[in-house]
């Protein structure tokens, strides 16, 4: 890097609007809300405001999980919150979700509606709440629990570290796009290690673990983020291909990805989910178990 094009940091640092990248016009160095807004409510005792991106489809999946499971108590409204648009800047989204990221839930279930925010917290809430997707061995469930969290820590560094430097950044830096490359190929390999000896993250069953790293690193394996396949050679993980494919193949989570999705192929597209003759013109066929 020469010594023209290098960057060296005032002393004290002040925020450019202008900054560029795909999401400059919703990033701020300040939380709260911008504008009065409520979210709407819908007649099943879950409300989710969420998007189709990674941390959202978490939600969706695990509602779909557990509906396909029969818990008919699961059944959810699910309202696009677009966060292109700064919906996640509304005063009754901010309320839900004091970070303002999405996916959040309301579950009016209980005497006082309890708000989740969190995609991992959303999944263990549900999966405590109906006895599903957690392993209740006590090996096992710290085993989930314990892939759940890595997965929480370490997909940053794949999507605002290396999704964003490869694909979103205005500018292309190889020192950026070099360092999170290099980390996003080792937690690969880290999955993939674990994922030769066993079938699911935390062993022989399938869980919420699985439910979120696939989200993030199934879906990169598949060819879903980034347009990044060929430039990670992800046909070097194999064991995690192998676990991907079979996750993907699950009616539910195909339900799942398509549940606040407004990009991609039209008919993976339901902006919104009441129930579940919204999926009847969405690729039935695909749908049947």
């Amino acid at each position: 890097m020469s010594q023209e094009t290098e960057y060296t940091p005032p002393r004290v640092w002040t925020w450019k609007s202008e900054s560029g990248g795909k999401f400059a016009s919703i990033n701020r160095p300040i939380a709260g809300p911008t504008h009065e807004k409520a979210l709407p409510v819908g007649e099943h005792p879950f409300q989710l405001y969420s998007l189709a991106t990674p941390n959202g489809v978490k939600a969706g999946i695990m509602f779909e999980e557990l509906l396909a499971l029969g818990h008919q108590g699961a059944e959810y409204d699910a309202w696009l919150i677009n966060i292109g648009e700064g919906d996640q800047f509304g005063s009754g989204f901010v309320e839900a979700n004091p970070n303002s990221k999405i996916p959040a839930l309301m579950d009016h279930s209980t005497d006082t509606p309890t708000r989740v925010f969190e995609s991992g917290s959303i999944l263990l809430y549900l999966a405590e709440k109906f006895g599903e997707l957690l392993p209740k061995e006590h090996v096992a469930r710290t085993e989930a629990l314990n892939w759940l969290f890595w997965q929480m820590g370490s997909a940053p560094f794949l999507g605002g570290g290396f999704g964003h430097f490869y694909s979103y950044a205005p500018v292309k830096l190889e020192y950026a796009i070099d360092r999170y490359t290099m980390e996003t190929k080792r937690q690969l390999d880290v999955l993939n290690r674990h994922l030769a000896e066993n079938r699911y993250l935390a062993g022989d069953a399938y869980s919420i673990a699985d439910i979120a790293t696939w989200a993030w690193y199934g879906q990169l394996v598949l060819g879903r983020l980034y347009d990044a396949a060929e430039f990670l050679q992800v046909q070097e993980y194999t064991h995690v291909r192998r676990w991907a494919e079979e996750i993907d193949a699950r009616p539910a989570v195909l339900r799942g990805r398509m549940v606040n999705r407004t990009f991609g192929e039209p008919e993976m597209q339901l902006h919104e989910r009441h129930d579940a003759s919204d999926f009847e013109t969405k690729t039935q066929d695909k749908l049947e178990s």
